[in-house]
């Protein structure tokens, strides 16, 4: 591993951000650029790459695509991932061995400092897909050369979010919200801000070097908490519909044939993410607290 002397005098750093356009990228794009880095984002298309950003065409399942995309940086911030399968795009493809396509590729090409942004919960022999790919590829990275970090977040929230704002959209048309297994198990969301303003911090940070973070808020909540606060938070009143297992699990089962067949498109449910659902969601934001400047604020939706 590169002593950190190494890493501080490559500050500001000319950084690659994969999956750059997507959610979390997008807020973390900006916030680097204000810090002084140089950004350069590996995407299949240019259209959603903001001005004054490098852009690089690939994936991280197109190995030939990496060694451009890679040249001439000294960090990589992995946020590329998959909530659900479709086609060829799978959690193990995606997760694990897109990790290692572009562990391969950055090692080739001199960079130090690895980002890797993972989830609570990951790990190898996970029972959910999505958690032991996740689990596989912190492997990969925890076994490189790089000065690598790897950042854990629970369910994050924020503008553009993929929960809260697809609940919200479901309240509008719909007299139920569905809890899944009875929406017993607990999550622990934590606010995009401090997700991204942790990720700054870990890049340029020695003490953050070799180190695994839970990023999660003040509260663990209960779905059916989780999902009252949305409903408080537009002002309407819905009935929270417990969905046994069982019936969760024909549900999604048929979602994940329909969507691919008949919409080319990955499911909005699956029943890999059951699994995930049935199983706590929560961490100790402890040593990020004290490492990264995380102040975990209770979950409060505007």
């Amino acid at each position: 591993m590169p002593d950190t002397e190494m890493v501080l005098r490559c500050t500001p750093m000319r950084v690659l951000v994969t999956g750059g356009t997507g959610f979390l990228g997008s807020v973390l794009v900006p916030r680097l650029r204000a810090d002084g880095h140089q950004v350069r984002i590996l995407a299949r298309s240019s259209r959603a790459i903001p001005a004054g950003v490098e852009f690089v065409a690939g994936s991280v399942l197109d190995r030939a695509s990496l060694a451009d995309a890679v040249s001439g940086c000294t960090a990589i911030v992995h946020l590329v991932g998959i909530i659900s399968e479709c086609g060829s795009q799978t959690y193990e493809r995606v997760h694990t061995e897109g990790t290692r396509n572009l562990l391969d590729a950055a090692g080739s090409a001199g960079a130090v400092r690895w980002l890797q942004v993972s989830a609570i919960g990951a790990r190898p022999d996970a029972p959910s897909r999505y958690l032991s790919s996740k689990g596989r590829a912190e492997a990969l990275v925890r076994s490189s050369p790089h000065a690598w970090t790897i950042l854990r977040p629970s369910l994050i929230y924020g503008p553009g979010d993929g929960f809260t704002n697809l609940f919200a959209q479901m309240s509008r048309w719909s007299p139920i919200l569905p809890l899944m297994g009875g929406g017993h198990t607990r999550v622990q969301p934590v606010e995009v801000a401090d997700v991204i303003g942790c990720l700054a911090n870990a890049l340029i940070r020695p003490v953050a070097i070799g180190q695994t973070y839970d990023l999660c808020g003040a509260d663990r909540l209960t779905w059916r908490e989780v999902l009252t606060e949305i409903l408080r938070a537009r002002h309407r009143r819905r009935w929270l519909m417990p969905i046994p297992w069982s019936i969760a699990r024909a549900q999604a089962r048929f979602l994940e044939v329909i969507y691919p067949l008949l919409l080319r498109r990955a499911p909005p449910l699956n029943r890999d993410q059951l699994r995930m659902l049935a199983e706590d969601n929560v961490g100790d934001p402890g040593p990020a607290r004290e490492d990264l400047g995380l102040i975990p604020r209770p979950f409060r939706l505007a």
